[in-house]
């Protein structure tokens, strides 16, 4: 398995002012295997340290920060003679010793020559919960679940992978079949890393959807360990409305869907702590489409979308048979899972923040707005061939933008005032 993080990891490696790294992303995102991957391939040595459940090495973090008597326990205990340079530093399951994170900014200060990175899942959380986090003394990589272009790499597709960077759309549209018989296997695996090895190894369609619901399970089992049990029944109705809240033709998040009588106010905390945990992804309404847009941004208007696609798939217990080939039951909520899909590439594989534009008497919402250099760009997302863009037309028209992009089922077409991308190519976005 191939992830794109380790090119940003070896950048950080390289860098002359280098900092720990501290790695951030949900559970099971595969930041375990990425930080040894990384030190397997691009050190002479890993000393690799876990927290979890780990008392005796939690007590040396909690005496002081002293990171030479640091050094030599983490040496004991990881078997391996640490040296500056050569020697990558692992710090694993750092939300069972808060201490850990505290201790980067001494690493820092003090030690720069040892190349540290750490990691550890609901670190988001921890940092809202009076952890001394070291504001400036690390660098982050957010890791995600595997896009599309990663799949394809773990699927013995490379070269699909490959020519998708090329930009090439006649080398590209050559093979959209292809494609579209592979972003149909990802919107049903989506990129949890266990996932997408199990498909890889066995394409048992029943076998993923067991690993996937075990990975709900396990998230939902973390709702309870680390909440209170006045936010718990919040938390488990903000995360079972998602499905359906992104199944409306209006995806925008309504609180009255969730219970009659709710407001916002009443679930700002619960949605909170599922986007500390990384579980959620938030994308917030702006009213007007002007630079820059964060500046515009709508504080009780927004869409909530999940981690993975696949998972979202796996929530609202769809069959494999309705993804792959489809009817007309499914198609509603194919325009749910294919948002959900872009959303994630433009998140995992694009530089760009997204946003949506709307207003409370708007016929022309888009469903993804970004700011790519000094323009607003509009986004429409179909999910089917068969497409008219009128909403989109409408937008132009009343904001003139330098170019609006669809992304489609259909190849590429560039009709000058729009570029249509096919939805297998948002990398290119």
């Amino acid at each position: 398995m191939y992830r794109f993080a380790i090119e940003s990891l070896l950048q950080w490696k390289e860098k002359e002012n280098r900092k720990p790294l501290l790695l951030m992303g949900a559970r099971q995102v595969g930041k375990t295997w990425l930080m040894k991957e990384f030190g397997k391939k691009y050190y002479d040595k890993v000393a690799y340290i876990s927290f979890y459940n780990n008392k005796r090495m939690d007590d040396v973090f909690q005496m002081d920060f002293d990171i030479n008597r640091i050094i030599m326990n983490l040496n004991i205990e990881s078997g391996v003679t640490i040296t500056s340079g050569d020697t990558l530093i692992i710090l694993d399951e750092i939300q069972d010793s808060p201490k850990v994170l505290e201790s980067l900014k001494y690493f820092c200060e003090e030690a720069s020559e040892y190349h540290v990175v750490a990691a550890g899942s609901l670190l988001g959380v921890a940092i809202h919960e009076d952890v001394s986090y070291p504001v400036g003394k690390v660098d982050l990589i957010d890791l995600y679940p595997l896009n599309f272009r990663e799949f394809l790499c773990a699927v013995d597709e490379k070269g699909l992978s490959d020519a998708l960077g090329t930009k090439d759309y006649e080398l590209i549209d050559n093979f959209s079949e292809k494609y579209l018989f592979w972003l149909k296997n990802y919107y049903y695996t989506g990129g949890m890393p266990a996932v997408v090895e199990s498909f890889r190894l066995n394409h048992d369609y029943a076998e993923v959807r067991h690993i996937q619901s075990d990975i709900v399970r396990q998230y939902e089992g973390d709702f309870g360990k680390h909440i209170d049990k006045h936010s718990l029944p919040r938390i488990r109705q903000v995360w079972d409305s998602i499905p359906m809240q992104l199944a409306k033709e209006n995806k925008k998040f309504f609180f009255g869907k969730i219970k009659k009588g709710a407001r916002s106010s009443d679930y700002e905390i619960a949605i909170q702590w599922l986007q500390d945990c990384g579980l959620i992804y938030k994308v917030s309404r702006v009213n007007e489409p002007h630079m820059p847009l964060k500046a515009y941004k709508s504080m009780n208007a927004y869409k909530l979308f999940m981690l993975d696609v696949g998972l979202l798939g796996a929530l609202s217990e769809l069959e494999a048979e309705t993804i792959l080939d489809g009817n007309d039951m499914f198609v509603e909520f194919k325009g749910a899972l294919t948002e959900q899909y872009v959303l994630q590439q433009l998140i995992s594989d694009t530089r760009y923040t997204p946003y949506y534009f709307g207003t409370d008497k708007s016929t022309f919402e888009q469903d993804f707005l970004i700011q790519k250099g000094k323009d607003i760009v509009p986004i429409e997302v179909k999910a089917e061939a068969n497409i008219k863009s009128q909403s989109l037309k409408a937008y132009c028209e009343k904001y003139h933008p330098e170019k609006a992009v669809r992304f489609s089922s259909k190849k590429y077409i560039d009709q000058g005032w729009m570029e249509n991308i096919p939805l297998y190519a948002v990398c290119n976005l």
